[in-house]
């Protein structure tokens, strides 16, 4: 890149220069320039982007897990003061799961998180998904995002200076040019490095206390700061401290340890989870092992190392075999794998239901719909047993039963994209087709794809003309009502652009 000196260089040099330090790097606890609706926004541009991503996963059964966690954190953060009622009445506090299986988890704007399944695959106990769920909800609730955003906007008077003062230079020497620049580059970078190191540090503290005040257990975050140490040395390049964004994993483990020796000394740990164990089981099958993988799977519940593990391990071993056996189309062993998976978690409610879920899942996959409607029971409300009951009785040709059932869920949960799906179906299995298009455009907008959805929407308003007066009247109106919605959330999105 070719710099030119202009003619207001010397006068943009020296307003630079003065600039006060403050506004170099802002202390933790500086208010952000971004409002909350602007962040809200920016978050739902990204989050339009990982529904788009073939890695989303919509899997009821871990959404439920990971929600039960993640509801416990927002209370405990309400509690503490942390979530304020602007940010908990403003942002989405949604958390959306990717198949990728590294070991990530992230904090987008407006209450947005991402967790891939890898992270999950290598937690032990709930405790540790909490500590790393607790972390990035930290992240949100001190606005760390809008923070950042607002310091680089600060930093940019200090790049300007150095390109001016290179440019004035480049005449003298390219070489002393080339090094003023690179100099202030150099600095606008650390200086957003150190402040990206101490949000992490902070997010650390605050989700430090929001785990602990929700009642997971602290070594929960000591012990998964351990297991990130492990992963982050396979690659390595060995860096200093100071070059890294994130603090170092044994300076974490460190404060983690600190932080718990002060607190009063806990109880006996609690046995182990079988839920958490089968839903580790689940995430491995889940997130894209291959027939390798899913083989080696299926075949370690014979193997002599789930025959010396104990209840815990042979747990989610059993499972991850079952789901393994019926990715791979095998039902037979699946059906013997899942037998025998009910047997160990008997006495075990939460993971006997567990099984059961898998059972009917099962049961499913293998065609027999209506073996698998017959083990859930239709009084249930779990999001798992609509949804699967729901598949189970579209599929057995009982689609005027699954309806209403769906209609009375989305109209509790509206953006729930997987009912509205299965609510699509089931119109269409019985024929009605303005409110099936309907269903398919409201998938959308539970999307944020405000274009897509409108352009259903007017397909539905086309039908409804056509059919004239022998059409659904309240169904066109509904219609027309969500399209007026969705235009105005469309002009939104282009004014942002």
């Amino acid at each position: 890149m070719r710099l030119r000196a202009a003619p207001l260089g010397a006068a943009l040099m020296a307003a630079c220069l003065l600039m006060p330090a403050r506004a170099q790097l802002p202390t933790l606890g500086d208010p952000s320039d971004m409002a909350v609706s602007a962040e809200r926004k920016l978050g739902e541009r990204v989050a339009r982007e990982l529904y788009r991503d073939p890695d989303y996963i919509n899997d009821p059964v871990l959404d439920e897990y990971v929600l039960e966690i993640w509801t416990r954190l927002l209370a405990a953060a309400r509690t503490r003061g942390e979530l304020t009622s602007e940010l908990d009445d403003r942002f989405a506090w949604q958390v959306l799961l990717g198949k990728d299986r590294v070991i990530n988890a992230f904090a987008v704007p407006g209450g947005w998180m991402g967790l891939q399944l890898g992270l999950v695959n290598v937690t032990v106990t709930r405790d540790e998904l909490a500590a790393v769920l607790a972390h990035e909800l930290s992240h949100v609730t001190q606005r760390h995002i809008s923070r950042l955003m607002t310091q680089q906007s600060r930093q940019a008077p200090m790049m300007l200076a150095a390109i001016i003062l290179g440019a004035l230079a480049a005449g003298k020497s390219p070489d002393a040019a080339n090094a003023v620049i690179a100099g202030g580059q150099a600095l606008a970078m650390q200086n957003q490095l150190n402040f990206s190191r101490d949000m992490e540090r902070e997010a650390d503290r605050v989700g430090y206390g929001v785990m602990t005040q929700a009642g997971f257990d602290a070594q929960g975050m000591v012990s998964m700061f351990e297991k990130l140490q492990q992963s982050a040395r396979l690659n390595d390049n060995g860096s200093f401290p100071y070059l890294r964004t994130h603090p170092m994993n044994t300076e974490r483990i460190a404060e983690a340890q600190s932080r718990q020796q002060l607190q009063a000394r806990a109880p006996a740990a609690p046995a182990p989870d079988l839920v958490h164990s089968m839903m580790v089981g689940r995430s491995r099958v889940l997130s894209n092992p291959g027939m390798d993988g899913l083989r080696a799977y299926a075949a370690e519940a014979d193997g002599p190392q789930a025959a010396a593990s104990d209840r815990w391990r042979q747990v989610g071993i059993l499972y991850a075999a079952a789901l393994a056996s019926t990715k791979l189309r095998e039902p037979a062993a699946a059906s013997r794998l899942v037998a025998r998976l009910q047997a160990a978690t008997a006495g075990d409610a939460r993971a006997s239901r567990t099984a059961k879920l898998l059972a009917a899942e099962l049961a499913l996959a293998a065609g027999d719909a209506t073996r698998a409607a017959g083990m859930i029971d239709p009084a249930d409300n779990h999001r798992p047993e609509v949804m699967l009951l729901s598949q189970a009785r579209i599929q057995s040709g009982r689609a005027a039963d699954a309806a209403p059932r769906l209609q009375t869920w989305v109209a509790l949960h509206p953006r729930d994209a997987q009912a509205w799906q299965l609510l699509g179906a089931a119109y269409t299995a019985q024929g009605q087709t303005l409110r099936a298009i309907r269903a398919e455009a409201e998938v959308q907008v539970a999307h944020l794809d405000y274009q897509a959805a409108m352009d259903r929407f007017k397909a539905a308003q086309d039908v409804a003309r056509k059919s004239g007066g022998g059409g659904d009247h309240i169904e066109a109106s509904i219609i027309d009502t969500r399209a007026r919605a969705v235009a105005s959330l469309l002009r939104e999105q282009a004014l942002e652009r």
